[in-house]
């Protein structure tokens, strides 16, 4: 099995894992039991009440429930808009992760080059990541605070536990963390590091390659210095041989 292949198996894999957990987090806005209490008021009756980050609801033993909207807008906690604003960027974020990948992966053909495509899976292996670091941080503080209020012995108003929204919140977030780490990581290795034998190693002229040591070029040296003094020996040796043959044949006066 070639490396593409494999590569093309685990890219349908994540994107399998990442829908699920795309779609447990979308799932967790309808669901009204993020939080619950039970209150034995009555022999025969029991309430019980659960919420959400947009209503809040009363049932009791009759199955009768009742559910109102959160009033008012701006007299909410500054956490619950915190809450709310990284779910919904977190979906949104999923959701443009969906259409990059499904673009960019082997097995659809939809883009270009390879390595358009694997740029394209690793752009949107980076939105499931953030969205699901987004997500994860909503759904962990929100049971962190319910957490903190229940264990709190001076905390005297209604007292809640964690509802079935938070475990599935966590449970999508996790999955949208972990297949776009593993999307980012095999789309990042094709994507840039291919792009980087494109470009190859300069080679420099056979020239430029050897690199003169202090030895050859000491030895260069003298044979240039012996080389320009080599002719001006052998003239001079001939001039003054010259002058010695003048002056032993020059006639006595």
């Amino acid at each position: 099995m070639s490396y593409r292949t494999v590569v093309m198996y685990v890219e349908i894999g994540c994107f399998v894992v990442c829908l699920s957990g795309w779609i447990l987090v979308c799932s967790t806005m309808p669901i009204d039991i993020w939080t619950w209490s039970e209150i034995e008021s009555r022999v025969l009756t029991t309430s019980h009440y659960f919420s959400n980050l947009w209503k809040n609801c009363v049932s009791d033993s009759t199955g009768v429930t009742d559910c109102k909207n959160i009033p008012s807008l701006l007299a909410l906690n500054w956490d619950i808009h915190m809450c709310r604003a990284l779910i919904i960027i977190s979906i949104i974020l999923a959701f443009f992760g969906s259409v990059l990948v499904l673009v960019g992966m082997k097995c659809t053909k939809i883009g270009g080059s390879e390595i358009v495509n694997a740029r394209l899976t690793f752009a949107g292996g980076m939105n499931y990541l953030i969205g699901g670091m987004c997500s994860m941080i909503a759904f962990s503080y929100y049971g962190n605070k319910l957490r903190a209020e229940f264990q709190d012995p001076y905390y005297k108003a209604e007292k809640f536990e964690i509802g079935v929204g938070v475990f599935i919140g966590w449970g999508g977030s996790t999955l949208l963390v972990v297949g776009g780490l593993i999307y980012s990581i095999f789309a990042g290795r094709d994507g840039f590091h291919s792009s980087s034998k494109r470009f190859p190693e300069y080679q420099f002229p056979d020239a430029y390659r050897v690199v003169p040591t202090k030895k050859s070029i000491q030895l260069l040296a003298h044979t240039e210095i012996s080389e320009s003094r080599k002719p001006r020996t052998t003239s001079g040796s001939r001039g003054s041989g010259s002058y010695v043959r003048d002056i032993s044949w020059s006639p006595r006066l």
